[in-house]
């Protein structure tokens, strides 16, 4: 089941049938189940105490995927910061709702195992995303 929650922000995030439908349908095609997933959105502030707390990472960044998946089942915590989302959708010239949606396959990516350490699995989780994206259109049954 895939739960939306807000941290210490106003935010409301909407198509959230159509979101399941689309993670779902990335989770099989990567020969995956949808476990538990939640999908915290929050300010850059708060991602920035979750990154010193847990990760002992003194910066901003846009998520942080913890993962708890067991065998194929995805689970996990995604935690979103959408201050970060909006100033990447600004710096990239890209609409909000598409950024957003590509931190959530991002994050959704991590779960499935992709890493993003190295230059060459940059590389695979872009074109990865990409094609997610590309598929969310059909996969939701709206136009792109």
């Amino acid at each position: 089941m895939i739960r939306y929650y807000s941290e210490d922000i106003n935010f409301e995030f909407k198509g959230k049938l159509l979101n399941n439908r689309w993670i779902k349908f990335v989770a099989e095609s990567e020969v995956r189940r949808v476990g538990d997933i939640n999908i915290i959105f929050c300010s850059d502030n708060y991602i920035l105490d979750v990154n010193m707390k847990y990760l002992q990472h003194d910066y901003f960044t846009d998520i942080i995927t913890f993962d708890y998946c067991e065998d194929d089942i995805l689970s996990g915590d995604l935690f979103i910061s959408i201050d970060s989302v909006r100033d990447n959708a600004s710096f990239y010239g890209t609409e909000f709702t598409e950024e957003l949606n590509r931190v959530i396959v991002h994050g959704v990516l991590h779960l499935i195992g992709y890493d993003d350490h190295s230059d060459s699995e940059k590389k695979i989780m872009r074109s990865k995303e990409d094609y997610y994206l590309s598929q969310r259109p059909t996969v939701c049954g709206v136009a792109k």
